[in-house]
């Protein structure tokens, strides 16, 4: 996959180039946003920072928008929620806030090109986590040794989420705005609640560790199905 990075800060796109690069990604930077209008691509997402030197992210989003439905991330420091909303109104496919890590970046990009590109006849079979476990994304389904698992709408949401990316560090922030709503305010217990639930319902083919003061990583089990 091809990605337009656009950020004018160094160490963050060295640090962002890198890790994309062991992920398979190639990466094409910019530190502009007068050099990323202008370049030919071709490339299948742009990350984009909201801080440029030269004009405001949002402008840059708004115009490459109007282009075309190329997904777009925006990077960005700025924690105001203003920013955020417009950013999404203006045509944002995902927001992601500063400091971040490669992996939830990478999480972030594989959710928004699912969105993007639905899954092609040859490419509708579920996903599959170790020997026991397979999520259905299509269908919105999970099976666990061969039998569906019933769960509730935003336990479902919640696997998904944490499935995209399984050995990465999530923060309660990141996962409160992944499933449940961007502008969520209210207490977080009920992702305490739902954590509990899957680890209940799926024991045996994934934990799911709490790091305390920080979120929640996601392990799919090895081994043979029971």
């Amino acid at each position: 996959m091809r990605v337009l990075l656009v950020e004018d800060d160094e160490p963050v796109a060295e640090s962002l180039r890198r890790g994309l690069k062991r992920y398979g990604f190639e990466v094409e930077w910019v530190t502009t946003g007068a050099a990323a209008l202008a370049h030919p691509g071709p490339y299948d997402l742009v990350l984009l920072d909201l801080g440029l030197p030269d004009t405001d992210g949002l402008d840059v989003c708004k115009a490459l928008r109007q282009r075309g439905d190329l997904p777009i991330i925006v990077i960005s420091a700025r924690s105001d929620e203003t920013d955020r909303v417009v950013g999404l109104e203006l045509g944002a496919d995902d927001y992601v806030s500063k400091p971040f890590g490669v992996r939830e970046v990478i999480a972030r990009i594989r959710a928004v090109m699912r969105r993007a590109q639905p899954r092609t006849s040859a490419d509708t079979g579920p996903d599959r986590y170790g020997p026991r476990l397979t999520v259905d994304r299509k269908a919105a389904r999970v099976h666990l040794d061969g039998a569906e698992v019933a769960l509730a709408p935003k336990e479902y949401d919640l696997l998904a989420f944490l499935t995209e990316e399984p050995g990465a560090l999530m923060s309660r922030e990141q996962i409160m705005e992944a499933v449940w709503d961007a502008n969520w305010f209210g207490p977080t217990k009920t992702l305490d609640v739902h954590v509990a639930a899957l680890r209940r319902k799926l024991a045996g083919a994934i934990t799911i560790e709490a790091v305390r003061g920080v979120g929640f990583r996601l392990e799919v089990a090895a081994g043979d199905p029971v």
